[in-house]
């Protein structure tokens, strides 16, 4: 797999178009979760499938695909409607349960922290993060356990929120800016409860370059691209300092060191 190329089949998916949906479904993350994420892990899935078949053109049916915060079944239900098989790791039992992942839903569910995954080394083709790094204290310890169980040929995907970017803080929105302590106090008057995420406990500043320079020490690393932005738009993440708040959300693409181009 030339490094160039991983990227190649999802560029020609990453338009403008595809942009503005993406950006319309956030406005129903609160008001209506079941299309937001519904049209997230459909996208999601298109993404982690394309940048899987520049290196493996047979395609991904009956791979596995080891989404790390697999959260309540969306994700589980376009990935294995799309041929994966896949398998969640969720460490909080609620979001396990909600949506019908485990009773009735589809693909496979296990109860742990991606700190410490409780998978072999090199034992599953993709393992998938989601908008998780920036909710852990260590997001360089759960990537590393991510390259650590991939195959030879297999791909770590990691995607996470950055925090100087317009999403940063979450519900708590542009506030951020002002600093996360005082976001979330103000989240909290305004509403009379704590936000969901909550600075320093539940959600980080990760930054775009702590990521990228994370990622080059593994010797992995094959692409960095932002998320939801159109593929013209994508030599932002090549901008120190800028990247920070226009990137919004960082993807690193990294391949198990082990395999030989």
């Amino acid at each position: 797999m030339r490094t160039t190329a991983v990227t190649d089949l999802f560029a020609r998916r990453a338009t403008l178009a595809r942009s503005g949906r993406l950006l319309g479904a956030f406005r129903y993350e609160q008001s209506d979760p079941d299309r937001f994420y519904s049209t997230l892990a459909a996208d999601t899935e298109s993404m982690v499938a394309d940048l899987w078949k520049a290196g493996h053109p047979s395609g991904n049916r009956g791979c596995t695909v080891l989404d790390v915060g697999g959260g309540p079944g969306y994700f589980a239900r376009a990935f294995t409607q799309a041929g994966w098989n896949y398998v969640g790791v969720e460490p909080d039992p609620a979001e396990m349960h909600a949506a019908n992942a485990v009773r009735g839903g589809p693909g496979n569910f296990v109860r742990a922290s991606g700190m410490a995954l409780p998978f072999a080394d090199r034992s599953v083709d993709v393992c998938l993060s989601s908008n998780v790094a920036e909710h852990i204290a260590r997001p360089w310890q759960l990537g590393s356990e991510m390259l650590r169980v991939i195959r030879p040929g297999g791909l770590a995907v990691l995607s996470y929120t950055v925090w100087l970017g317009p999403f940063g803080g979450h519900e708590t929105g542009l506030w951020h800016y002002l600093g996360g302590a005082r976001a979330a106090a103000r989240y909290t008057r305004r509403h009379g409860r704590p936000p969901k995420n909550y600075y320093g406990s539940s959600l980080f500043g990760v930054s775009a370059a702590d990521g990228l320079d994370w990622a080059a020490s593994t010797g992995a690393l094959v692409a960095a691209f932002p998320r939801y932005h159109p593929r013209w738009a994508w030599w932002l993440t090549a901008l120190p300092g800028a990247r920070e708040f226009l990137v919004s959300n960082l993807v690193l693409v990294l391949r198990s060191p082990n395999t030989d181009d």
